[in-house]
């Protein structure tokens, strides 16, 4: 319904922020990151956005970064994983850690979250790690897969952070030219993951 809303931060609580668009206050659920990120009451802020309709309740849950989206709406997408929960876990994780600590089945990393217990870090990263396989299979229709298998054979760290790309929701293609374009061998993991974010537009 709504990609983003561009407008005055008009107030900032722990779970929400208020932002003014033309006369109008919009309500939006966010992580504790976000809030803290957000500035002060009065600036110009911009918030991705994402429509949380269930049968009795309708929310309005944004964020700083269209990352921090799209790991929201992966998170939501998991089985027994509420807007909460997935919250929870943008505040303590970076997508670029998120992504690394699914392709290396890093539980620990996400059970730092508040209410994120072992038993939902492992769901999380089994039903990703799942989803990342269906969406290799999908895109294994010839010429697009060409170039990502060309740099997945460089290494494994090529391959592993084309993977956690994939996890925050981008396809085999964009992950690849994103992380062939950023690629050094001195660059650790993470590093590479995060410089191809920063290269990636939606």
């Amino acid at each position: 319904m709504f990609a983003y809303i561009k407008g005055k931060l008009a107030y900032k609580h722990n779970d929400y922020m208020v932002v003014e668009a033309n006369g109008v206050g919009y309500k939006i659920f966010t992580a504790l990151s976000s809030i803290e990120s957000a500035g002060a009451v009065g600036d110009e802020v911009k918030v991705y956005t994402h429509l949380y309709v269930r049968e009795d309740l309708m929310s309005l849950y944004g964020f700083l970064t269209q990352e921090e989206l799209g790991m929201f709406e992966l998170l939501i997408s998991v089985s027994g994983v509420g807007p909460k929960a997935a919250n929870s876990l943008i505040s303590s994780v970076s997508p670029s850690k998120f992504g690394l600590a699914v392709i290396t089945d890093d539980a620990k990393t996400l059970t730092r979250a508040q209410g994120i217990g072992a038993k939902m870090a492992q769901r999380i990263i089994l039903e990703l790690k799942d989803k990342i396989k269906k969406e290799q299979l999908v895109s294994f229709d010839g010429n697009k897969m060409e170039k990502t298998s060309e740099v997945s054979g460089e290494n494994a760290r090529v391959s592993e952070a084309i993977s956690a790309l994939m996890v925050l929701g981008y396809t085999p293609l964009e992950a690849s030219k994103a992380v062939s374009s950023v690629y050094s061998e001195e660059m650790d993991l993470e590093s590479i993951i995060k410089g191809a974010l920063k290269n990636l537009v939606r």
